[in-house]
């Protein structure tokens, strides 16, 4: 026989599992918070009542025992304590050598000691203390007697008191029940009251969770609840905003592979046609003319879907970090260049710079911005790059970039409206700006002195080897 097998409950599984609500923990706090304070009262008052008790019988005690000791023929005789109007307490009396008359003869005797016989011996004025005799507790007081050498001894029994704090103490308790349950019950009005904005806020981004809906939610006031549901708006709008670039991405991804794609598949379909019986034969100058076309083609798809893949990448992909000399990457990047412009003249100017970074990102992003001016400059045109304490200054003979479309021209598959139908997927400034983000560098775009465009590269490092910081890109 086989049994299941569950895995082990972690610590945050079971934190999770039996944490509270808010409205029973806002319950539970105020239940507890009600029934302390009613305790706390209770132990007050009690404690008050029962020392008010205690002073008021040790003052008549004390009353009656000076009443009393001024009788002499209470120290050799026998007499009730009826007349002396304390019948409801027992007497004694102490002389100063130790000996001990009971007035009332009532058994067991009073447990008298050495407090009293100091009194009888005139070491001290009083005595007041508590005695437990068979079971019982008296309050016994001590006074000397007028005659001097003895003292006389008055116990009570408190057992009427301690009836009295009993009775004040179940009723304490009782208004203690009371009052936590009425507490409990106060607390859930609070809790469903003063909740409600929460579980409103809970069911409606319950609704955006169910329906997708990114509209934001409607705001009230200015307390925790108003803060929290903005809050949820800005995360809504963020990803509103995520959802949209990737809808553009998506969009204009397929916009920009259909071209090539339809292009690729005439082509395909043009050989295929030749090489049927059928078909008109084609001559091997346009059969090589077609077959290189495709090649472009392939490479355009290529390059385009590289460069997709690394855009759409959350993080930078594996690469290898080093201390690279970047004005050698921009000679690499001139000379590949150069071989696709040939009617091109190009004025470059490096000075050495050392970074930290990745030598292949950063050949890219100089390529594309070698390219970007080779495009845009016509026949005969100049292209000129320097690289100055860091700065890759990048300058065309082109039309130039207008002031309206500058904001645009790092944002995806952008191109401005004339641009459309030069060669391009509208990527290479994107990526660029991607590297430059990645060095903790940053790309901007300007005008040239000839009216063309000027981009600005600028990466963080140091002329000398020596000084470039240890750090990888992006941070």
């Amino acid at each position: 026989m086989s049994f299941p097998v569950t895995a082990p409950l972690s610590l945050d599984d079971s934190r999770w599992r039996y944490r509270r609500s808010l409205a029973s923990r806002v319950i539970l706090l105020t239940t507890m918070a009600v029934g302390l304070a009613v305790a706390f009262v209770a132990a007050g008052a009690y404690v008050t009542v029962r020392m008010q008790l205690q002073a008021t019988l040790d003052d008549s005690l004390l009353e009656r025992a000076h009443g009393a000791a001024k009788y002499n023929v209470l120290a050799e005789s026998e007499v009730p304590p009826s007349l002396l109007g304390a019948a409801d307490v027992r007497m004694a009396y102490v002389r100063s050598d130790g000996r001990v008359f009971a007035l009332d003869k009532i058994d067991p005797q009073l447990p008298l000691g050495k407090p009293e016989l100091e009194v009888a011996r005139g070491e001290s004025a009083d005595s007041v203390r508590t005695l437990q005799v068979g079971g019982d507790h008296y309050r016994v007081v001590t006074v000397p007697t007028g005659s001097g050498g003895a003292s006389l001894v008055i116990a009570q029994s408190l057992e009427q008191q301690h009836s009295v704090l009993a009775r004040l103490g179940i009723v304490m308790l009782g208004f203690g029940v009371v009052g936590v349950v009425v507490a409990g019950f106060a607390g859930w009005i609070v809790a469903r009251n003063g909740l409600r904005p929460v579980r409103r806020l809970t069911a409606a981004v319950e609704a955006k969770a169910r329906t997708e809906d990114l509209r934001p939610l409607p705001v009230e006031g200015d307390d925790e609840v108003a803060r929290l549901a903005a809050a949820f708006n800005e995360m809504l709008i963020a990803l509103d905003a995520s959802r949209q670039r990737q809808r553009s991405l998506v969009a204009d991804a397929g916009h920009e592979l259909r071209t090539p794609l339809t292009s690729l598949r005439t082509n395909i379909d043009l050989l295929t046609q030749s090489d049927d019986a059928v078909g008109p034969t084609l001559e091997p100058e346009a059969r090589a003319e077609v077959l290189d076309d495709i090649r472009s083609q392939i490479d355009e798809l290529t390059t385009l879907i590289g460069d997709l893949t690394e855009l759409a990448r959350d993080d930078p992909p594996a690469s290898v970090i080093e201390e690279l000399e970047l004005s050698e990457i921009v000679h690499q990047a001139f000379n590949r260049v150069r071989l696709r412009a040939p009617s091109l003249s190009f004025d470059v100017v490096a000075h050495p710079w050392w970074v930290v970074g990745d030598a292949a990102a950063l050949e890219r992003a100089i390529t594309n911005l070698l390219d970007n001016a080779a495009k845009w400059s016509p026949a005969g045109g100049r292209v000129s790059c320097k690289l100055v304490d860091g700065v890759l200054t990048v300058d065309d003979d082109g039309p130039g970039i207008a002031e309206e479309d500058r904001p645009h021209v790092f944002d995806r598959f952008w191109r401005a409206t004339e641009s459309r139908t030069m060669p391009g997927s509208g990527l290479g400034l994107s990526i660029v700006r991607q590297v430059a983000d990645r060095h903790s560098g940053t790309i901007e775009v300007a005008s040239s002195a000839s009216g063309g465009a000027r981009l600005v590269l600028t990466i963080p490092g140091s002329p000398t080897r020596a000084g470039v910081a240890v750090r990888q890109p992006g941070t």
